[in-house]
């Protein structure tokens, strides 16, 4: 069954080409244990991704060294052919050695190839956001991006976008060429990219990774336990909803490996906080 639960999130325009609904999904945890190899249930993956489609997610955000690339082909193989207005998010920068390893490494000639292999994996064209994982000090940031742009120049990818960055980052990568989105820690009990967040402007996506976090704001008793009691709904929903309401560039990707879990996150995007409960949760420790 099809039912746009997701398209309550509002919309969101990313790289002012591709409309999306605000809400997506993050494909990190399909993959298995650290980050590491196939997941537990193949097939319970696959279904993740079709009912989050089905809810209406036309935003999916993952990476080449998630698995590696074990995300990338599950989600080939359970949308494709992709709908139409599916827009697909990966990244390339960082390499695995073994379950929760990541190094950065942004050698051209590296990043060439994994945006050529996620090509080929997710089955695509062009991809619509390509992210540099992570900025490699040791190699200069205008050969990492300058390569990124040589392949949107030939129509690979799209849009350029950075993860764990400063605004200083941004500010320099923005000199360089254009930047359609940020990826960084963020959530109602982490905020610091808070600085971050209000610098980019309203035309750069912000894409909070680790967006379920409510740490021990959720302990019972708490004002965000009693918030969620309140209104029917769980502390990570309400986390989600927060999320949304803080900023109208925010794309939250909440990711899971379980059907039941994607559905509740997903309904997260018909919570409509009042303006007191916005502020109730603005005041809590960040």
């Amino acid at each position: 069954m099809t039912t746009s639960v997701a398209a309550a999130s509002g919309t969101f325009a990313l790289g002012g080409e591709f409309t999306v609904n605000r809400l997506g999904f993050g494909a990190m945890q399909l993959t298995g244990p650290g980050v590491w190899g196939d997941p537990r249930d193949p097939d319970e993956a696959v279904r993740v991704l079709r009912r989050a489609v089905e809810l209406g997610v036309n935003f999916i955000d993952t990476a080449d060294s998630y698995g590696p690339f074990v995300s990338e082909l599950l989600i080939s193989k359970a949308l494709h052919p992709y709908p139409e207005d599916l827009v697909i998010a990966t990244k390339a920068g960082l390499t695995r050695s073994g379950p929760g390893d990541w190094r950065p490494v942004g050698r051209p000639e590296y990043l060439r190839q994994q945006a050529e292999l996620s090509l080929r994996h997710l089955k695509l064209e062009r991809i619509p956001l390509f992210q540099l994982h992570r900025i490699d000090s040791k190699v200069p940031l205008e050969d990492q991006l300058g390569e990124l742009a040589k392949l949107r120049d030939e129509g690979k990818i799209a849009h350029i976008g950075l993860s764990e960055v400063s605004t200083d980052d941004f500010d320099a990568a923005s000199a360089l060429t254009e930047i359609a989105s940020v990826q960084n820690l963020y959530n109602l009990a982490n905020r610091q990219s808070e600085a971050l967040l209000d610098h980019v402007g309203p035309e750069v996506a912000f894409i909070p990774w680790f967006p379920l976090a409510t740490g021990e704001l959720a302990k019972p008793g708490s004002q965000l336990q009693e918030l969620a009691d309140r209104i029917g709904a769980t502390p990570a929903q309400v986390a989600l909803a927060w999320l949304l309401r803080r900023s109208p560039n925010m794309l939250p990707i909440p990711g899971t490996s379980s059907v039941a879990h994607v559905e509740d996150n997903i309904a997260a995007a018909g919570i409509d906080l009042t303006d007191a409960d916005f502020d109730t949760l603005n005041a809590l420790a960040g």
